[in-house]
């Protein structure tokens, strides 16, 4: 049966939640963007008017699209080449879901990201769908068919697990921006000392370059090694012009809610350094380089307001 416009509609009315709920799911917002589109596929193929529930018959089938999907995402992130990061997604983005609660804008932070990528694909959709989208329990165990009592004990673990992460405080806007200026100074004054001290003693900064764009492999580790390594990477030079295409525009914004700089070149976006920020100062720099995972942030960087460059790198 053909849907009606009436039919389109309402599942266009549900792709942000959807979008949102396969991003935490999966880490990655083309897979997120997939895995969506695979769920309109599915509603186009079914009797929809026999669907009680349509944004719960939505949520079951794009929830399990995703849990199929973890399996095999895994596999390939055991051979991806160099450390494999969440892909960043900027402020205003309706893929970051909501953000009216101190859980919801933890669950999509990339603190919390990184230890999701640790769970158990079950302990990952429970997590999310209760403390990112308020899902009770009883509806939890409907979409992944299992009972309300798994459900609770899947989630304590899960919070377990999530509480052993690193820390995050949240930081206002004003805040996050005075950050950000106070590390690009240091970063350009050729000095390692006054970066040091706004990192914290066990530092580190990661970088993903998917074996497309040069990235370190090992992760810098301590606040001496990734202070240098920062110095090193805002140090202009003819080689780095070369090897980008021209001298890059530096911006601040926001992405999964954390301080971080776009790096932006003729309208496009080659990088983005998300800073993770504690009460003892930045944690951990985890930079975003592979093509393929800023086809998103482009788009968006290029439908919104962005204001003047901090500066011009290289």
């Amino acid at each position: 049966m053909a849907l009606t416009m009436n039919d389109v509609d309402r599942f266009e009315a549900a792709r942000p939640r959807l979008e949102a709920i396969a991003y935490r799911l999966l880490g990655s917002a083309s897979e997120a963007e997939d895995a969506v589109q695979e769920t309109f596929l599915r509603w186009q193929a079914t009797d929809v008017d026999r669907v009680e529930v349509p944004e719960a018959w939505l949520t079951k089938v794009l929830t399990n699209l995703c849990l199929n999907q973890l399996t095999s995402a895994r596999a390939r992130r055991e051979t991806y080449v160099g450390q494999w990061l969440p892909e960043p997604v900027l402020a205003g983005d309706p893929m970051l879901g909501p953000a009216d609660t101190a859980e919801q804008r933890e669950s999509v932070s990339y603190a919390v990201m990184a230890v999701l990528e640790r769970l158990s694909p079950n302990e990952r959709a429970v997590y999310v769908l209760r403390e990112a989208f308020d899902y009770p329990h009883r509806e939890i165990a409907e979409i992944l068919d299992i009972t309300e009592a798994a459900s609770q004990q899947i989630l304590h673990r899960a919070k377990k697990h999530v509480a052993q992460g690193k820390a995050r405080t949240e930081v206002d806007e004003a805040a996050a921006r005075r950050i950000v200026d106070e590390f690009l100074a240091a970063a350009t004054s050729g000095r390692t000392e006054p970066l040091v001290r706004l990192l914290t003693q066990d530092a580190i900064a990661v970088g993903d370059g998917g074996g497309k764009v040069p990235a370190r492999a090992k992760a810098f580790e301590g606040a001496l090694a990734v202070a240098k390594f920062m110095r090193g990477l805002f140090k202009p030079s003819k080689a780095k012009r070369a090897l980008v295409g021209g001298s890059p525009e530096v911006y601040a914004t926001s992405a999964n809610g954390d301080p971080a700089l776009v790096v932006v070149l003729d309208g496009r976006v080659i990088g983005v350094m998300c800073l993770e920020v504690t009460p003892d100062g930045i944690a951990a720099f985890r930079n975003h380089v592979n093509p393929d995972k800023l086809e998103r942030a482009t788009r968006r960087w290029a439908a919104t307001d962005h204001g003047d460059p901090l500066l011009r790198v290289f």
